[in-house]
């Protein structure tokens, strides 16, 4: 899917500019993250979350396409949740609506981490899809 929405602010994050890690629970799968590949995907901001699981084969649950429409890209960012930018006002928002709530829950679509940390997310129960599609 894909795109922007109209009625939300767009997040202003800084790019990584040096590779890094990212670790998704509870699959334990670790994937280098290559600032220059990016973008992955076409969901969700360019370096986020989202966006780099997806370019990835991880799937990360996201109705409304990356867009912060919604809140089922719930992830919990365990460790390096100081190198995303801070949520907005907008994301803040879509997370009200979130199962499960912690101080680190971010939405994977809005979160881009910087590169200065290896990140640790935990993709929750309830957001893991366990249906897959074969690539057409």
């Amino acid at each position: 899917m894909g795109g922007s929405n109209p009625f939300i602010q767009r997040v202003h994050a800084k790019l990584p500019e040096k590779p890094y890690r990212i670790t998704f629970l509870p699959l334990g799968k670790t994937v280098l993250v290559e600032p220059e590949k990016l973008p992955y995907s076409r969901d969700g901001q360019k370096g986020s979350i989202l966006e780099i699981a997806l370019g990835h084969d991880i799937d990360v649950d996201h109705a409304c396409g990356g867009v912060c429409a919604c809140s089922t890209c719930h992830v919990i960012v365990k460790e390096g949740g100081e190198s995303c930018q801070e949520a907005n006002d907008d994301e803040l928002d879509q997370l009200d609506n979130a199962p499960g709530l912690t101080p680190k829950s971010r939405l994977a679509c809005q979160a881009v981490p910087d590169g200065t940390k290896d990140v640790v997310v935990e993709i929750p129960n309830w957001n893991r899809n366990l249906v897959r599609e074969e690539h057409h």
